[in-house]
């Protein structure tokens, strides 16, 4: 879908988004994946040291770039590599805390988190862009699309 996409709409701010854009959403996405990336040759990954890259938000040739990056390393991964995940949810405080995990697990976190950013990518779409076709099931939840294919009434 991003193939679609031109710079100038990745840029443009969306009203349903506060004034965010679609750059934003997947720049935001896929900086978690990079802090996954980043963190796993020392064991511990915080998601709260995130870049911001505006770069990345604005070309859709580095996100592309970057999910390529992604999928190898998701295609190389250790999954079963022991990591402590360091969170901070104290706003008047630097203070974290670790939690233990392993690499699998912070995958499937990342994968998640994707698929509910790409949901309010398709809203962005639609009020920006609605000339882009986008692929069924863009921005679901696996689990809510074998949901409704079982239970279609549902």
């Amino acid at each position: 879908m991003l193939d679609q996409l031109s710079d100038r709409e990745l840029t443009t701010p969306v009203g349903a988004f506060g004034g965010a854009t679609i750059g934003q959403h997947y720049r935001h996405a896929l900086e978690f994946f990079q802090c996954l990336m980043l963190g796993v040759p020392a064991g511990q990954v915080s998601y709260d040291h995130r870049s911001h890259n505006r770069d990345l938000e604005q070309s859709k040739l580095l996100l592309t770039e970057m999910i390529g990056k992604i999928g190898l390393f998701v295609e190389h991964a250790n999954l079963n590599q022991a990591l402590t995940l360091a969170v901070s949810y104290d706003p008047q405080s630097d203070r974290e805390i670790t939690v233990d995990t392993n690499l699998a697990r912070e995958i499937v976190y990342n994968i998640e988190h994707v698929v509910h950013h790409m949901a309010l990518v398709k809203i962005g779409i639609a009020e920006v862009c609605p000339h882009i076709t986008l692929p069924e099931g863009f921005g679901v939840a696996v689990s809510t699309l074998k949901y409704h294919r079982h239970n279609p009434a549902g």
